[in-house]
């Protein structure tokens, strides 16, 4: 049983790791960690992760170093039929900045479960599709708050449905895997500006008995 002053200091804890998760990016390969401990901390964080009816239908693809690198080549090849100028030359700094990190992370969810589930509970039916969007955003927080617990930095991107298909191919991934985002993840290479909230007035509203 935990005691006041640990219960106290338990949320503490959690709030400190909740605010390390920051959007970083400024990144680098400067990790001293192992790419196979963080590919482990990364499949954990999902597993761990809660989703509707324990439905689990997240799906993740961790690209290290080389691989990392052609996820962006990807997504420039993409962009490139769609954006030019100075709109070019400033998405693809940006994405430069993803492709100088360790690694990305490639969040999926399996339309195969939805369908499942939905022939299995078709009172829910229209339901799930929802569930497993708010499933793909969990696992997304749990993996970005595992990182920085660990002192690397991400951020979070939305390519898709752009690269799908040239991802898909280039590593043969399954037909029913939907993707939903991509985290370039790496060392902290500047630092964070300050963070600005909303008044808690327009975001929160509380009743006690």
């Amino acid at each position: 049983m935990e005691l006041p002053n640990e219960k106290s200091a338990s949320r503490i804890m959690v709030a400190q790791l909740l605010a390390k998760r920051r959007t970083q990016y400024s990144l680098g390969k400067n990790i001293a960690l192992p790419d196979e401990e963080i590919d482990a901390l990364i499949r954990e964080a999902v597993r761990l992760s809660p989703s509707a009816f324990n439905s689990q239908s997240s799906r993740v693809v961790i690209l290290h170093r080389e691989e990392n690198q052609k996820l962006w080549d990807i997504v420039k090849s993409e962009l490139s039929h769609i954006v030019e100028g100075e709109a070019k030359k400033h998405s693809f700094r940006k994405i430069d900045s993803f492709a100088a990190g360790a690694g990305a992370v490639l969040f999926f969810e399996d339309r195969n479960v939805i369908r499942i589930l939905q022939d299995q509970w078709p009172l829910y039916a229209d339901h799930f599709p929802d569930w497993s969007e708010q499933a793909s955003g969990m696992a997304q927080l749990s993996v970005w708050i595992a990182l920085a617990g660990i002192g690397i930095g991400a951020s979070l991107q939305h390519y898709n449905p752009l690269v799908d298909a040239k991802i898909k191919r280039h590593w043969n991934i399954p037909e029913t895997w939907r993707l939903r985002a991509q985290m370039p993840f790496g060392s902290n290479e500047a630092p964070f500006p300050a963070k600005t909230v909303i008044s808690d007035n327009d975001r929160f509203r509380s009743f006690f008995r």
